[in-house]
């Protein structure tokens, strides 16, 4: 299918062949037949993108101070190679679609093929979002008009942040898109509308909705103007639907109100706010997020849990829904908004030429309903594939399944390093799949994990989806003949365990998890030191991991399974490699009365060690992450963030690095040796002694 990106490094625009997204069991798929362009919103990423590095910088002071504290931690390497991968990252453009349900999933309950929706779903051709994000579009509503329902629930929602009653006086401030479907909304609900802007064309506009409209210029004094028209008690609410990097807006917009009045901002612009402009009136100040209660939250979005209607009265659903039937009643017009119509094909010419004109209000994106569904998508030419595998080849070939942020910025761009060859990159959903199945020189962009698992040619399958995904797909990977690397961890039950562990005794295939920190070379500088200490010793690992929220997709114990089973596998595995003995027990204490993201676990191993691991989300980002301190034959040693090892002791320094490694080239490396010896690079009984006890002591946790 084609869809449309957006570069965050230069601004251009690009129409994509990418994989049709799955359909999860809670979500459905939409073949789309029209999607509205927002100009503004677009227009600001577009305008961000093709600035300088020093604008970009300028327009996120608080990214900058992150860089900064990563350098001093990381190193500037680590964090040049971190930064330029997220520029390098394309955003998908649009979220206001309409279309044909195609497919629905298992546990949707509202929804059947050939329903007539819209979404919030980009500029694509197929789409697929959870139940919550889709609404279903009355008959007598048309392509162009349902186009317009999740833009308008930007406006709705506004609207009602300000809760206006019948009569008030409201000032819109902007008459964009949004801004005069926020009059149009306005004037339905009874209210006396002020509206301003530069332009001519959308003044005149808001007029024809029945606004009190006014063209302002620089000089042009619109708090006196609102003054004079509320016989000088000043309006009743603002909305600000203009996107300016100007302070002025703001504090303008205090001014225009009555004593208690309300200011709303659903628009962009400068924040800089003046205590005196809101403290005299007893302002009340809101930002409005986007369509309304449950936006980015995933329990909304994504699981599909509602909030009762009579709780949450005007969630982002039933505000499209409100919309649509503004829409269906004749309440709310659009086709006047409408400036242009344009293919998906000519899409990318429009952003280049006409996205700045000032004349413009709404673009409708027509679809092709020719559009196969095509779950893979060949990236190299036939001759580049030809060439990457040819008949017979006697190198390992891979496919990696899951495509998210840590594989595109961690370990592929490592297998390229180590020229693997590597086949298909596979995700169910990512919609960078084709952008980076293209950069990293894969063969095949695909949403179809199956495919990969019936390929012959493919020996070796790298796994880095989602924590609870893990386990079913390396018993079907090893089922299916292939060599397994899974990131970390390797399943979240003890029962998925037990099953990996009888397939990988049966199996004549190699089985690793990434436990990267073993591989790195500061560790195994350790390691090294520790084989000539004969004596029992005792760690300290400290993990300054950082506070994530609550909502996080690892917090969730069905599909990360927690911090300690997601993460804290890991430094468990690393006093495991430099014990070199077996653990014994394993006890854990967590912090019930802030958060079950900071805690200490105690282990003891078969040969007499003893470690401690404190992982802590309630420390400070200038603190290095990780730090290790071995106690052993009246001498110490300190891992200090896998840049340096010391000693006390000892004559030297024992290593050191100008920048972070914390060793996930050395793993992917010991892997590739691995399918080709058919010897595992982590012994196995490691592997599932470390699993078993971080998932024993994630249950303790929530327990």
């Amino acid at each position: 299918m084609l869809q449309l990106f957006q570069s965050l490094k230069n601004g251009q625009v690009s129409v994509v062949d990418t994989p049709v997204p799955g359909c999860g069991p809670k979500q459905v798929r939409v073949r789309a037949v029209s999607s509205l362009i927002s100009l503004g919103t677009e227009k600001m990423l577009i305008e961000f993108g093709q600035s300088s590095w020093i604008k970009k910088a300028q327009q996120q002071p608080e990214k900058v101070q992150q860089v900064i504290q990563k350098m001093k931690t990381d190193g500037v390497k680590a964090t040049v190679e971190t930064v330029l991968n997220k520029l390098d990252q394309p955003i998908a453009l649009g979220y206001s679609s309409f279309g044909i349900i195609e497919s629905v999933g298992s546990e949707v309950r509202h929804f059947k093929v050939g329903d007539r929706v819209v979404t919030n779903g980009p500029h694509a051709e197929f789409v697929v979002v959870g139940e919550n994000l889709c609404c279903l579009v009355p008959d007598n509503v048309s392509a162009d008009e349902a186009s317009f329902a999740v833009v308008g629930a930007i406006a709705l929602q506004g609207v009602r942040l300000v809760n206006p009653t019948l009569g008030e006086t409201v000032v819109v401030v902007g008459l964009g898109l949004i801004g005069l479907l926020t009059v149009q909304i306005l004037r339905a609900n009874g209210c006396r509308v002020i509206a301003f802007d530069f332009e001519e064309n959308k003044v005149a506009q808001a007029k024809q909705y029945g606004a009190i409209a006014f063209q302002v210029h620089e000089s042009y004094d619109s708090v006196k103007v609102v003054q004079e028209l509320t016989d000088g008690f000043g309006a009743d609410a603002v909305i600000i639907t203009a996107s300016t990097s100007s302070q002025q807006v703001i504090s303008d917009s205090a001014q225009m109100c009555r004593v208690r009045g309300r200011v709303v901002l659903v628009g962009v612009v400068g924040l800089n706010l003046k205590r005196s402009d809101f403290f005299e009136k007893e302002i009340n100040f809101q930002v409005s997020c986007s369509y309304g209660p449950g936006r980015y939250q995933s329990g909304y979005e994504e699981k599909g849990i509602d909030y009762p209607i009579g709780y949450v009265r005007w969630t982002e659903n039933r505000n499209f829904s409100a919309v649509l039937n503004l829409l269906a009643e004749g309440k709310l017009s659009v086709q006047h908004l409408i400036s242009k119509r344009i293919t998906q094909t000519e899409a990318v010419s429009f952003y280049e030429s006409h996205i700045s004109d000032k004349d413009l209000l709404g673009v409708v994106i027509e679809y092709s309903q020719e559009a196969k569904l095509s779950s893979t998508v060949a990236v190299a030419t036939k001759q580049e594939r030809d060439l990457s595998l040819p008949a017979n080849n006697p190198e390992p070939v891979f496919s990696v399944l899951g495509a998210g942020q840590f594989s595109n910025a961690v370990l592929i761009p490592a297998m390229n390093q180590l020229n693997w060859k590597l086949k298909h990159i596979a995700s169910r959903s990512s919609v960078h799949l084709a952008n980076w199945a293209s950069k990293y020189k894969f063969v095949l962009a695909t949403s179809n994990y199956d495919e990969i698992f019936q390929d012959k040619d493919v020996n070796s399958v790298v796994i880095t989806s989602r924590h609870n995904s893990h386990a079913a797909l390396v018993e079907k990977a090893l089922l299916s003949d292939k060599n397994v690397f899974v990131e970390k961890p390797l399943a979240l039950k003890l029962e998925d365990l037990d099953s990996i562990k009888n397939l990988v005794e049966k199996s004549k295939k190699v089985l690793t998890v990434g436990f990267n920190r073993r591989f790195a070379p500061s560790s195994q500088a350790i390691k090294q030191t520790l084989l000539k200490m004969p004596q029992a010793k005792v760690f300290i690992y400290t993990v300054n991991a950082g506070a994530i929220p609550a909502n996080h997709w690892t917090q969730d114990p069905q599909v990360g399974g927690g911090r300690l089973v997601g993460e804290g596998c890991h430094f468990i595995d690393l006093l495991r490699y430099f014990s070199g003995s077996k653990i014994v027990t394993a006890n854990v204490i967590s912090m019930k009365s802030e958060s079950r993201d900071s805690y200490s676990i105690s282990l003891s191993f078969e040969n007499g060690d003893i470690g401690t691991i404190h992982y802590l989300a309630n420390g400070h980002k200038g603190f290095p992450k990780e730090r290790v301190e071995i106690f052993c034959g009246q001498r110490i040693i300190t891992l200090d963030n896998f840049k340096s090892v010391t000693g006390l002791g000892f004559k030297s320094v024992l290593f050191k690095l100008s920048s972070q490694d914390k060793g996930h080239k050395n793993e992917l490396r010991a892997f590739y040796d691995s399918v080709k010896s058919g010897q595992p690079p982590i012994p196995m009984d490691e592997i599932f002694d470390v699993s078993r006890c971080a998932i024993k002591l994630q249950s303790e946790v929530y327990n």
